[in-house]
């Protein structure tokens, strides 16, 4: 199945936050991840803020015409979902 992200906000840097439709949600860090002509200009910060989800696609989408395959970023989510953070914080406790 293909996640689909159903939210997303500018948090820094070159830092989102995504919700995806099964609940899971995290920070992505796309710093190191704008390489390609059609990334370049995302480069700067400017610019790179100016993303929205695409109600289609449903997933973030540039106004120059870049977009990122939502399962590339679930997969480089920071925290994946706040149930799975809390258990792995229980489970560190013990």
């Amino acid at each position: 199945m293909i996640p689909h992200i159903i939210k997303a906000r500018y948090k820094n840097s070159y830092r989102i936050w995504l919700k995806f439709d099964d609940g899971a949600e995290g920070i992505v860090d796309l710093e190191g991840e704008l390489s390609g002509e059609i990334f370049e200009p995302l480069k700067e910060l400017k610019n790179f803020r100016l993303f929205h989800v695409d109600p289609e696609l449903e997933t973030l989408v540039w106004e120059n015409g870049a977009d990122l395959a939502p399962e590339f970023l679930r997969e480089h989510l920071i925290v994946k979902t706040r149930r799975r953070a809390a258990a792995d914080s229980k489970k560190r406790r013990r």
